[in-house]
């Protein structure tokens, strides 16, 4: 029987199998590095074991084998303490060759220089006998049973929901899938389960979970999956309210960073902070908490300055870099490129060195004004300010965004470290400029504050505000969710107010309407983005780094040959005709 490496004991007879990491032939000793899922074991092949020395001369590295031996104890001047096993080794008596290894195109060892991710993509399965790849398998699996150990325990109960399901407008592009039994007509790769956790509701399941498989044909990022990611999916029937699920469901995630990811959680007290709060301090709907740079306004105190773009501007804000004085003439043309390139004009700015005010604008600026600067945004020697004026959309866009570029220059954002904020309050539209028009700015299934009276009152529906809730993790959204709508009238009227009529509702959600018809209990819920979570709790920026079998960043699946082509006769089958 096959003995784990992890399970090796001084004195055992044992049969251990693996891949051979390392071989070494010293002449009269031929010595092997075996590996398994469970760790390394030093093997140790006698000339007098004929058969197996034989064997062990003709072995390479990667070539499968099992072997049989006794364990003893090293020399001491012969362990190694870089290993859990580094105090024993298999003296072998047989050595069987499993299988033979070609010489490799990626390497399977940590140590050394990694061959680029689009080769390691290509050779995935390599790339994954890796140390670091192996634990990340086995760790993910360990998070997915902590999660789901916590669901279970508050009372939520897993339920898996079709994957093919009905095209809906959430936000992204659907995966179609054509029907050959029912020509031109389509399924859809659900973008969320959306719909049936709603209609779980209105079954009478009061708390539904599942580790959900979602897919949106949305370009990739380096936090965003291409094709397929995975969210931990919930919804609570009996609840009217966001903070019901917002406080039921933090005390998971606050343990995933303390106990599952041994990090330290900056705020016990998770902020919960408006929308447009956020984008008025931040300049983005998801900040990163870790590090400070708020956005200040100070548009009253320098509306009348002698500066031209300032006093012709709407808005005047500014965000103070510690220790930004220090950045060279060069590094600040950098920034003021990257600002220009968001749709600013320049970039003004004054830095604070040898207890002077230095800037090409600060002959423009009274004493007073230069006062008021330094008060409001708390700016000290060695600092250094920076302004966005105009447009005040344009001017948070812009210093939100340099927030983040400053943060990385100064390498202000600690691993070790996680912040924590729910993002609330969230507009229900929005403006489409690419469309010229009104648009959902969530997803049509949240319940407006206020509900039916709002929508027929409100004059301007921008003003109008959504259930809706985001939590960030430093700085990337990991969760949204919202108070659902289970009115069929209120479902109508959001729809109406978009143009789309009674018919459009009653064809997309046939399925929702009908059942609200029947006493749809409130409920609300949201989902975790389970991927992004554990990305930042394994240290790491690139999502395909924490995944087994990512697509790479253009969307193709390098190792399978996806997307590909298929026989016509595929294409036939399904009615469709190729149009390119």
């Amino acid at each position: 029987m096959r003995t784990l490496v992890k399970d090796l004991k001084n004195h055992q007879t044992v049969t251990v199998s693996g891949w051979i990491n390392s071989r070494r032939d010293h002449g009269g000793l031929i010595f092997i590095d075996l590996r398994d899922h469970t760790g390394l074991i030093q093997l140790v092949i006698n000339p007098d074991a004929n058969e197996a020395f034989n064997l062990a001369e003709t072995l390479r590295d990667e070539f499968v084998i099992t072997a049989t031996g006794n364990v003893r104890e090293r020399a001491p001047e012969l362990k190694n303490p870089n290993i859990a096993t580094g105090d024993i080794e298999v003296v072998v008596d047989t050595l069987e060759l499993l299988n033979k290894s070609e010489p490799l195109p990626v390497s399977t060892h940590d140590e050394g220089t990694l061959a680029g991710e689009e080769l390691r993509l290509k050779y995935r399965y390599l790339d994954l006998r890796r140390p670091h790849m192996q634990d990340i398998l086995k760790r993910r699996a360990a998070y997915y049973k902590f999660m789901r150990d916590y669901m279970e325990e508050h009372d939520f109960i897993e339920v898996t929901t079709p994957i093919l399901a009905n095209s809906s407008p959430e936000g992204a592009r659907d995966f179609l899938i054509p029907s050959r039994v029912h020509p031109g007509k389509f399924y859809a790769l659900p973008q969320a389960p959306q719909q049936f956790k709603q209609l779980l509701m209105v079954s009478g399941l009061p708390r539904y979970y599942q580790i959900a498989t979602c897919f949106r044909d949305e370009d990739p990022r380096a936090d965003r999956l291409y094709g397929d990611f995975y969210q931990l999916d919930l919804e609570m029937s009996f609840i009217d309210d966001g903070e019901t699920v917002r406080s039921t469901m933090e005390p998971l995630i606050k343990s995933l960073v303390t106990e599952f990811g041994g990090k330290k959680l900056l705020n016990q007290e998770v902020p919960r902070i408006p929308y447009r709060e956020a984008m008025e301090r931040f300049g983005i709907d998801k900040p990163d908490l870790r590090y400070g740079m708020e956005l200040i306004d100070l548009t009253e105190d320098l509306k009348n300055t002698d500066f031209s773009v300032f006093n012709k501007s709407d808005c005047i804000k500014a965000i103070c870099v510690k220790g930004g004085a220090k950045l060279s003439r060069s590094q600040i043309d950098e920034f003021t490129e990257q600002a220009k390139r968001l749709g600013a004009g320049g970039l003004a700015y004054l830095t604070y060195a040898n207890d002077e005010v230095k800037s090409p604008i600060a002959k423009f600026l009274k004493p007073a004004e230069l006062g008021a600067i330094a008060q409001k945004t708390n700016a000290q020697k060695d600092d250094a300010v920076f302004f966005g004026a105009g447009d005040r959309e344009l001017v948070n866009k812009v210093l939100g965004q340099l927030r983040i570029a400053f943060a990385d220059h100064f390498n202000l954002k600690n691993p070790d470290e996680v912040a924590l904020c729910w993002i609330v309050d969230f507009p229900f539209y929005e403006w489409d400029d690419g469309a010229n028009k009104l648009d959902f700015g969530h997803n049509p299934f949240s319940m407006p504050k206020g509900g039916l009276e709002v929508l027929e009152n409100t004059e301007n529906k921008l003003d109008i505000i959504a259930d809706q809730y985001d939590m960030v993790m430093n700085g990337y959204e990991v969760c949204s969710g919202a108070v659902r709508n289970h009115n069929p009238e209120i479902l109508y009227k959001v729809f109406g107010i978009l143009g789309y009529d009674k018919k459009y509702v009653e064809t997309k959600f046939t399925g929702m309407l009908n059942a609200f018809k029947f006493g749809a209990p409130p409920h609300a819920g949201c989902a975790f983005g389970i991927d992004r979570i554990f990305m930042v709790l394994n240290d790491t920026t690139n999502i395909r780094d924490i995944v087994a079998f990512p697509k790479n960043g253009s969307g193709i699946d390098l190792m399978m040959d996806s997307p590909s082509t298929v026989d016509p006769k595929q294409i036939n089958e399904l009615s469709l005709k190729l149009n390119f």
